[in-house]
């Protein structure tokens, strides 16, 4: 069985927030920059379910690892 995949649309759903493409960017421009020594799952903006799904997802190097990665260096290069 192949591993799921996931794209950036399904993060953002998953998370339970507006999931098409400008929303996203809106997202990012408006939360970028993050400080480089703030872990994604610690950035002040997550809700507590945000921040756990993403810490726990990171900790299980689960399927969500790599698209999580591609939001965390989005963030921080803002």
């Amino acid at each position: 069985m192949e591993p799921l995949t996931h794209n950036m649309c399904n993060l953002f759903a998953q998370l339970g927030l507006p999931s098409d493409s400008e929303a996203i960017k809106q997202f990012i421009s408006t939360h970028g920059r993050l400080n480089s020594n703030t872990l994604i799952s610690e950035a002040p903006f997550w809700t507590p379910t945000q921040a756990t799904f993403l810490r726990e997802e990171i900790l299980m190097d689960a399927d969500w690892v790599s698209v999580i990665d591609e939001l965390n260096t989005a963030l921080h290069r803002g």
